[in-house]
C-alpha cells in the first residue's frame, strides 16, 4: 500500500470516529454499553467474514494462530475502548470526550518511541503541537486559557483509561502486518463477540428500538466499526504507530463539524482551528521517515 493511500484511510477512518463519538451519546440513552458494543460488532462481524473472503481470501489457519494477540486487540480495542467510551459519554459531552482524546496522539508517540523504538523528527514533533493547538482552539473558541477551567467529571477521568486501551491496541497492531488486515479484525472481533456475550445476556436487554436507535446502531456497526477499524489496521504499519496517532487529533474537529452541522453554532475560532489541525498532520507526514525503515522489531 502507498503513503498516500495509507493517509487516506487514516483521515476516513477518524471521521467516522468522531460519528461514534456524536450517535454514540444518542444511543447510550435507550441501551447500556455493553448492549450497544455487542449489537454493533455483532453486526460488524456478519459483513466482515464475507468481505474478507471475496476480498482477501486469506489463510484462516494462519490468522487463527495469532490467536493471542487478536485475543488480547480484542480486549483492548473492541471491548474496552468502546465500553469505557459509551460509559463516559452517560457523564460528559461528545465534545468533551474529543477534547480528552485529543491527548492520545501524544500519548502514542511516547510509548511507540519508548516500546518500538520509532522515531520522531522536528518535523513530526512541531506538527503534533501544531495540530493540538489546533484542537484546543476548536474547543475554547480561541480562549486557550479556558482550558484550565475545564471542570471533570467521572465520564471525564473513564477517557483517561479510554486512551491508554487504545494506545496499547495501536501498538500491539503493528506485531500484525503480516496478516491480511479484513480477515485479522474479523477474529479479532469474533473474540470480543465471545467475552462479551455473558455479560450481553445479563444485561435485560429489550428487543424494541427507535428509529434513531436502529440508525444509530447500523452507523455504528457499518462506519466507526468495519470502516474504521479495517482502515486503521491496514494503514498502521505503513506509516508507524506514532505518525498514526497524530491523526486521531482530527477526532476532535469532526466531532465539531458534526455538531455544528447537526444544529450548534460554529465560530471563525473553530475554522481557523481545524485548519491548523489538518495543517499539523500534513507537517507530521510531510517528511517522515518510512516507519518500515526505523522501527525495530519487537523481541
Amino acid at each position: 500500500m502507498r503513503r498516500s493511500t495509507a493517509v487516506a484511510l487514516l483521515i476516513l477512518a477518524n471521521l467516522f470516529w468522531a460519528g461514534n463519538y456524536i450517535f454514540g451519546k444518542y444511543v447510550i440513552n435507550t441501551m447500556e454499553p455493553v448492549q450497544i458494543n455487542f449489537l454493533r460488532w455483532f453486526i460488524a462481524a456478519v459483513i466482515l467474514f464475507p468481505l474478507s473472503q471475496i476480498i482477501e481470501k486469506p489463510d484462516w489457519k494462519v490468522i487463527w494462530k495469532e490467536w493471542r494477540i487478536l485475543l488480547l486487540l480484542s480486549i483492548l480495542g473492541i471491548i474496552g475502548y468502546n465500553i469505557l467510551l459509551y460509559e463516559a459519554l452517560y457523564f460528559t459531552t461528545p465534545l468533551n470526550a474529543a477534547l480528552i482524546n485529543s491527548v492520545n496522539p501524544a500519548m502514542i508517540a511516547i510509548f511507540a518511541a519508548w516500546l518500538l523504538k520509532e522515531r520522531l523528527s522536528k518535523m513530526n514533533v512541531l506538527g503534533l503541537a501544531v495540530s493540538l493547538t489546533g484542537v484546543l482552539l476548536v474547543l475554547t473558541h480561541g480562549d486557550l486559557l479556558k482550558i484550565f477551567s475545564i471542570k471533570y467529571n467521572s465520564g471525564d477521568l473513564l477517557m483517561l483509561v479510554v486512551i491508554i486501551s487504545w494506545t496499547f491496541y495501536t501498538l500491539l497492531s503493528k506485531r500484525l502486518k503480516h496478516l491480511p488486515p479484513i480477515g485479522a479484525t474479523a477474529v479479532t472481533v469474533t473474540f470480543s463477540l465471545l467475552l462479551m456475550l455473558p455479560f450481553f445476556a445479563m444485561s435485560g436487554f429489550s428487543w424494541s428500538f427507535t428509529p434513531a436507535a436502529t440508525y444509530g446502531i447500523l452507523y455504528l456497526a457499518i462506519f466507526p466499526s468495519v470502516c474504521s477499524l479495517v482502515f486503521w489496521n491496514a494503514a498502521v504499519p505503513v506509516v508507524g504507530a506514532s505518525h498514526a496517532g497524530i491523526f486521531m487529533n482530527l477526532i476532535t474537529v469532526f466531532t465539531a463539524i458534526i455538531s455544528i452541522i447537526l444544529g450548534s453554532g460554529i465560530n471563525l475560532f473553530q475554522i481557523i482551528g481545524g485548519l491548523v489541525v489538518i495543517f499539523g498532520v500534513y507537517l507530521t507526514n510531510r517528511k517522515s521517515v518510512r516507519a518500515s525503515d526505523l522501527v525495530k522489531k519487537p523481541v
